[in-house]
């Protein structure tokens, strides 16, 4: 991505360059690159940051708790690694798609979008035509990851082939967290506690849990993989996932 001044940021962001200094001020966005004059210059681990402030705030997380958020994670955090959280995070809420015209997604990722281009999003599933050629129905959690997948040096029958291992293994974890839940929130309630008590009792653990359970994922996908690409290239250093952007 081409360095952004704060005004460019912003547009790109759906925020104000009020919220950008506010942010900043607080810690949650890095400070930016100096460029000629001392004017700041953003990139795309800003952007990408912005989203997933946004995302966590849609989930309901107060200024506090996302501050503690932000702050668990890794010094130096890739734009692609922030995406992968915005991505896992936005999971927990229901997929609501939004429609954007062809120029206005082309605003939202800062890049001019190919009919191939559009194709490939589409089999990724972040988006879906409508009846007029121009209009799409995007998933947001999703466009900003499908696009830089985009430039990635790989077949789109490998990346949609990775797509559903991820989709497979995570659907799993997700069962197995739902009978955890259960069995330690919903079943030892049933006596004492009415249907929407132990419902609200659900929606507080599941609060509690969400960032703890997005990092975990994160975390334990990218030493996994470290230790998988070591055994695969045993006579090279193997290539770091949390450090490739794509």
């Amino acid at each position: 991505m081409d360095e952004l001044t704060v005004d460019q940021l912003a547009a790109r962001a759906g925020v104000t360059v009020r919220t950008i200094r506010f942010y900043s001020t607080r810690g949650l966005l890095p400070p930016p690159a100096l460029g000629p004059r001392r004017v700041g210059r953003y990139g795309s681990a800003h952007l990408s940051r912005l989203a997933l402030i946004e995302e966590l705030q849609t989930q309901g997380m107060t200024l506090a708790a996302i501050e503690r958020y932000l702050q668990a994670l890794p010094d130096g955090i890739s734009a692609s690694d922030l995406a992968i959280h915005r991505a896992v995070v936005a999971s927990w809420m229901p997929e609501e798609a939004e429609e954007a015209a062809r120029g206005e997604l082309e605003g939202r990722v800062g890049r001019k979008l190919t009919d191939d281009d559009l194709e490939r999003l589409a089999a990724m599933g972040v988006l879906e035509r409508t009846g007029d050629p121009e209009v799409f129905r995007v998933d947001p959690a999703l466009v900003q990851l499908g696009v830089r997948l985009l430039d990635v040096p790989i077949s789109q029958s490998a990346i949609l082939a990775a797509r559903e291992v991820m989709m497979e293994h995570t659907r799993s974890a997700a069962r197995e967290l739902s009978r955890l839940f259960k069995a330690e929130v919903w079943e030892p309630c049933g006596e004492s506690e009415s249907g929407p008590e132990r419902r609200e009792r659900m929606k507080s653990l599941s609060a509690h849990m969400q960032p703890l359970v997005v990092q975990a994922l994160v975390t334990a996908f990218q030493r996994s993989m470290r230790e998988e690409l070591r055994g695969a290239f045993p006579a090279e250093r193997a290539p770091d996932p949390g450090s490739v952007s794509p």
